[in-house]
């Protein structure tokens, strides 16, 4: 065998090697993550009981995202199957198997705005970015409806990321809510809805997960990395706003999933979006016209 082919064999094992000791690693790592505690202190948040909190919690649940991931009845439901990657959201109804059955307030707080599980492990997919930003008159009335749903079967979350996925986990590329969030923030005092700036910033608050605090988009970061970057919704360089010069324009995207020109849009909650009322979306345009322009992928 000459030199070069032996100088090239050892090459290519040394980097399978390098390989395979980043792929350990990375695992070894992410299985810690997960495991870790966070020590976020007990909020006893205030969770009415009347109908107009309750009404008003549907309305959440039906607009916020919980729907795509824990389905009408809250018994859970895979919303990514694709044969390498399974993610199924846990059943939160009052029924057999629920999650959340022996949650007590503190517990709904640290779930929701911290994205963290009642021992203190983080959850691994859970948008508490943006619940993080809810009001407690608006938390509380989404955790009076969750309960009262009916009763309905179903069990914990199932999640099964590819292997590729778990070593960016591992590695800190790929963050949880947990790691991102942050947990001394005070919660968002109630606005009053109309279509107005300070309504609007506080709807916005659903787009935070994906397009950033500054909403201009990017690689969204606790997405899988098939996930295409979140678009700019400020008016700078890259941004999508002039495809929506009004509100009409945007419920329509909102409603339908599709750009102006009829393509797809891909990667955003329309089971849920669909749902959402005039005056917030309303609100919500008037407010993403007035940011300040930042070029597409700030965050």
């Amino acid at each position: 065998m000459s030199p070069w082919v032996r100088r090239g064999l050892v090459a290519v094992v040394a980097v399978a090697a390098v390989g395979v000791a980043v792929v350990i690693v990375g695992l070894q790592k992410a299985q810690s993550r997960m495991e870790r505690h966070l020590q976020i202190p007990a909020y006893e948040l205030a969770i009415p009981d009347d109908a107009a909190s309750i009404e008003r919690g549907r309305y959440l649940y039906t607009t916020r995202g919980c729907v795509d991931c824990h389905g009408a009845d809250g018994a859970g439901r895979a919303f990514v199957d694709d044969g390498s990657m399974r993610v199924k959201g846990a059943n939160i109804s009052p029924g057999p198997g629920s999650v959340t059955l022996k949650y007590t307030p503190a517990d709904w707080d640290r779930t929701l705005r911290h994205g963290v599980k009642p021992d203190g492990r983080p959850l691994l997919i859970m948008p508490s970015e943006d619940y993080n930003r809810l009001s407690d008159v608006d938390l509380g009335a989404l955790v009076a409806y969750v309960r009262q749903l009916p009763p309905a079967s179903g069990g914990a979350a199932e999640i099964v990321l590819p292997l590729p996925v778990r070593v960016l986990y591992g590695l800190g590329q790929i963050p949880d809510a947990a790691s991102i969030i942050d947990h001394q923030r005070p919660p968002e005092k109630a606005v009053p809805e109309g279509v107005t700036l300070e309504h609007g910033r506080y709807v916005s608050a659903m787009c935070i997960g994906c397009h950033g605090e500054h909403l201009s988009g990017g690689k969204v970061p606790a997405g899988p990395p098939s996930w295409p970057p979140a678009a700019n919704l400020t008016p700078g360089d890259g941004s999508v706003m002039p495809r929506y010069p009004d509100a009409a324009a945007l419920t329509k995207m909102l409603r339908e999933g599709k750009r102006p020109d009829g393509s797809a849009i891909a990667v955003m909650p329309f089971e849920s979006f669909k749902h959402i009322s005039d005056t917030d979306v309303m609100a919500l345009h008037l407010y993403l016209q007035s940011l300040p322009a930042l070029a597409a992928g700030n965050r």
